[in-house]
């Protein structure tokens, strides 16, 4: 059973993390999975690298014992709203809600089903994510938030570190892929720097990166969302091959298609701009 929390627990007298977690019996579960970041020094980086977050209602996902959710108390947001799924990190983040009563709001409940622009009830106030995402879940909810990237000021993130080269990679590359285009497409991306393995209790088994990404004022170029997403999804679904035949999944006459949209045939979709793929989701939706 958890100890009782410590009686006179205010916000410049937290108890250590590691006393917090050991408290509430919060060993990291894989199936969530789950990495802790104690070092509050870069749990305070990550919250400046967020950037100016005065007047801003911040959403974390998957906070776990909150070492991130003080940062983030610590800077001029507004707000943070915390969403986590594991019962145990609940009691934990309760805890710091106590002491936070105006500012922290503990959501219960899975990411992935909870909508971001409004967690924790809309305020009327920009919303930033900001995050150590679990690896598990990384791809599917940065998609999420993609679709919806008008509700956001800006989301900064930490990625294990081949996801989040694959955000910034450029068209020739191997790290370049769907979700590059689809990222790049909606936003500027920057890597800003790694955290070791040995950061994070327990240690993963690869580097993570966090990465900022900032909505651009208008996308790119014109395209739908739901059709960019089955042009790329077909095109790099079998990137070895030439567009005329790895898009045969998606259309009986891949050459047509690519005529409309003025570009080679020949061509292999690791070599097509953004705006390239644009055009041809505006062609694929026009035909």
């Amino acid at each position: 059973m958890p100890e009782t929390p410590p009686a006179a627990m205010t916000a410049t007298a937290l108890p250590p993390l590691r006393e917090t977690i050991a408290r509430h019996g919060i060993a990291a579960r894989r199936a969530l999975g789950q990495n802790f970041l104690l070092d509050l020094n870069l749990t305070r980086r990550i919250a400046r690298a967020a950037g100016d977050l005065a007047g801003i209602t911040v959403v974390e996902v998957g906070p776990g014992p909150g070492g991130l959710t003080r940062a983030l108390l610590e800077t001029a947001a507004e707000r943070v709203v915390a969403i986590e799924r594991d019962p145990r990190c609940i009691a934990a983040l309760a805890e710091l809600a106590a002491v936070h009563a105006s500012r922290l709001t503990v959501v219960e409940g899975d990411a992935l089903a909870i909508d971001a622009a409004n967690a924790g009830g809309a305020d009327g106030r920009p919303r930033a994510i900001v995050a150590n995402l679990p690896y598990n879940i990384a791809t599917p909810l940065l998609l999420r938030w993609l679709r919806q990237i008008d509700a956001f000021a800006s989301l900064t993130l930490m990625f294990q570190k081949e996801v989040a080269e694959r955000l910034a990679a450029a068209p020739r590359r191997h790290a370049y892929g769907r979700l590059t285009v689809i990222t790049q497409w909606l936003c500027e991306v920057r890597l800003l720097f790694d955290i070791p393995p040995q950061a994070f209790v327990p240690p993963p088994k690869v580097t993570s990166t966090v990465v900022r990404l900032v909505p651009r004022p208008t996308p790119i170029a014109a395209a739908e969302f739901a059709v960019l997403e089955r042009v790329t999804q077909a095109a790099f679904g079998q990137r070895r091959k030439m567009l005329k035949g790895a898009l045969r999944s998606l259309i009986a006459d891949p050459a047509a298609l690519l005529a409309a949209a003025g570009i080679d045939p020949t061509a292999r979709a690791e070599e097509l701009s953004v705006e390239q793929f644009c055009a041809l989701a505006r062609a694929f939706a026009g035909r």
